[in-house]
């Protein structure tokens, strides 16, 4: 298929990314049950990452909303400030996520076992990683800065819902509580640095 852009000209685009954003839409339904499972895993597993990782399924919703929003714009007026609320959604990631790693790991606090975490955490990430790359060719193809830059929010979505399953997995298998909080100063790093170059450009 051939998509149009704002400028006229064309570039190829995968069936599964076709429609100015209808890969969002099967997406959205996911994203809004997700932050009711997680939040009933984290309350039933007392888990601070569970919880997190539904304020992550929030922002992700927000981004999507921001490149439907963006897309509609035939003008391209709207790139730039797009690519910026963009960016400050991965400032709210970072800081919650600095804030509630350091605060577990002070703490020590130990979250029970969530097998519906674990289900639910390992089947996100694999949907996740599959629709970062979808975004990320149709982005390049398209040559649009902010489908780039809600694939890097997916591929976030995806890395932070592995890093989450390891520590479910390993605080289940071996009792390693801090192994949630410990990865997640990885994505702190990694936060931090698609928010500044969304703020850049």
């Amino acid at each position: 298929m051939v998509k149009w852009t704002a400028s006229g000209a064309t570039a190829p685009v995968s069936a599964c990314c076709a429609g100015d954003g209808a890969w969002n839409w099967p997406r959205w339904p996911r994203n809004v049950v997700g932050v009711a499972v997680l939040a009933a895993a984290a309350l039933s597993a007392r888990s601070v990452a569970l919880a997190g990782f539904g304020l992550d399924s929030l922002i992700v919703i927000g981004a999507s909303t921001v490149v439907l929003w963006e897309l509609a714009d035939v003008g391209g007026a709207r790139q730039q400030r797009a690519t910026r609320l963009i960016g400050a959604a991965f400032v709210v990631l970072t800081l919650y996520l600095a804030a509630q790693s350091t605060v577990v790991l002070e703490a020590g606090f130990h979250p029970q076992h969530s097998v519906l975490g674990i289900v639910w955490t390992a089947t996100t990430a694999v949907a996740m990683f599959c629709l970062a790359a979808a975004k990320a060719a149709t982005g390049t193809a398209l040559d649009n800065p902010v489908l780039r830059a809600e694939g890097r929010v997916t591929l976030v979505d995806g890395v932070l819902a592995s890093a989450v399953l390891a520590g479910l997995v390993l605080n289940a298998a071996l009792g390693w509580w801090w192994a949630v909080p410990a990865a997640g100063y990885v994505l702190v790093y990694y936060g931090a640095r698609e928010a500044r170059g969304a703020f850049a450009r």
